[in-house]
């Protein structure tokens, strides 16, 4: 939020940004700075012609929200978009609007998902149309905007000036000074409608807080690959999204990150540390080599608990007999982490964080993380919808030995991932007060 924002009419509340296939909708950038500048949250809508003119990816760095393109769109949390965007919004700003868009909206057709919402929402809406003048001008045009001015919309009407025709004239897209005093004079003296973010469309960039500044945290992610020969491997499900979605977390807040990957098809943020670790022999030394001076260890990857005892140097040939594998453990990464960092000099030792993946149920899960020596065990079952490998969801249970566990809802796994990261400074914080008080 901007310094001169706090005196805003439009501080603290969510406006949608409906954004229609005009050429003016590159102006919807500078809408959203100017929105942003005056303390409101914005969520965009676009329409499926709007992506022609101006990238999601833009709108989506500039509001910390993934625009909507899609009435049917679910959020992570499986509740429906635009009705969530609707139930909460404090106003709905359409600009540009089109002549299309104005006809469909006088008519009530839900076709895209900006009429949808503005059908689903008691908020106050704004349009700001922009088209050729002798659009603006035809009586069809002129009878939807006196349609929609009976619904109560208050229109922002487009002012003289050079066109995408090469003309000049009305329709060009009002100055975005005007359109904002329009949308801060529908809700002068209006309450905010939902004040609390867990109403509102959710935030997938959130802001930087820093408070991980000058913390080091080593995440493991995705799953390791045992080979058999050089060509097959035993492997599992793990793709690396919850931890690359920790690596993130971590960063946006201020700490270095030593991202440590198996195999995964999570993309990989820009800024971490990378360690390629494909089996679990090699991740187990990067894990022990990273170790020393990091104030937390996070292991999410999926290691395999088995590989086999002998690796084929060439492939091996397929014949009618088959293949019987002999399987040997692989060492136990995370409980050998939690005993080198136990066993570190005095001070304030890293960290350490455990991933159990069940299936079925989690009464396995407290003793493991007893017998691990973790700090804070996170487990899911990887067979509930919406919380297995793969996933942009997961449901978790946090497990702190000889502490309360926790089950938390479903979540987004960035979500997760910053829930994860709070308590960790809220550990960091406890410990450091018990060394002070030794």
């Amino acid at each position: 939020m901007s310094e001169h924002a706090a005196g805003s009419p439009l501080t603290g509340r969510l406006v949608l940004l409906g954004v229609t296939g005009s050429i003016a909708a590159y102006k919807s950038a500078e809408l959203c700075r100017a929105l942003t500048g005056a303390g409101a949250d914005v969520q965009t809508l676009l329409s499926r012609s709007a992506s022609a003119f101006i990238g999601a990816l833009t709108l989506e760095t500039l509001t910390r929200r993934r625009p909507m393109t899609d009435p049917l769109e679910l959020l992570p949390d499986q509740r429906i978009g635009h009705i969530v965007a609707a139930d909460s919004a404090d106003a709905i700003l359409v600009a540009p609007a089109t002549a299309r868009w104005l006809g469909a909206m006088a008519a009530g057709l839900a076709d895209d998902v900006i009429t949808a919402t503005c059908l689903a929402s008691a908020a106050p809406v704004v349009v700001a149309p922009a088209m050729d003048g002798e659009m603006w001008n035809h009586p069809a045009t002129r009878a939807n905007v006196a349609k929609l001015r009976e619904f109560g919309y208050t229109i922002v009407e487009p002012e003289v000036g050079p066109l995408a025709s090469g003309q000049r004239g009305v329709g060009r897209l009002a100055d975005t000074p005007a359109i904002l005093a329009a949308l801060a004079a529908v809700l002068d003296g209006k309450p905010i409608r939902r004040p609390d973010e867990a109403e509102r469309p959710p935030v997938v960039m959130p802001l930087p807080i820093n408070d991980l500044s000058g913390w080091r945290v080593v995440i493991t992610a995705g799953g390791t690959a045992e080979p058999i020969d050089p060509v097959r491997y035993i492997g599992n499900r793990s793709t690396g999204k919850m931890g690359v979605a920790i690596a993130q977390a971590a960063l946006d807040r201020g700490a270095l990150v030593t991202l440590i990957a198996g195999m995964t098809s999570a993309p990989i943020p820009s800024g971490v540390d990378l360690i390629r670790a494909p089996s679990a022999a090699e991740m187990r030394e990067a894990v022990l080599a990273a170790l020393p001076g990091a104030d937390a260890l996070v292991m999410a990857a999926a290691v395999a608990d088995f590989r086999p005892k002998k690796q084929s140097m060439t492939k091996i040939a397929r014949d009618g007999s088959g293949l019987t594998l002999e399987l040997e453990p692989t060492q136990d990464i995370l409980a050998e982490a939690a005993t080198v960092a136990r066993a570190a000099a005095a001070g304030p030792r890293p960290l350490i964080v455990g991933f159990a993946a069940e299936t079925g149920s989690l009464e396995r899960a407290p003793e493991k993380a007893t017998r691990k020596g973790v700090d804070l065990m996170v487990a899911n079952d990887v067979a509930m919808e919406g919380s297995g490998f793969g996933s942009d969801t997961n449901k978790v249970t946090l497990i702190q030995p000889g502490g309360p566990t926790e089950e938390w809802p479903q979540m987004s796994k960035r979500q997760v991932a910053d829930r994860l990261l709070d308590r960790l400074i809220g550990l960091r914080a406890a410990k450091s007060a018990e060394l002070a008080a030794r």
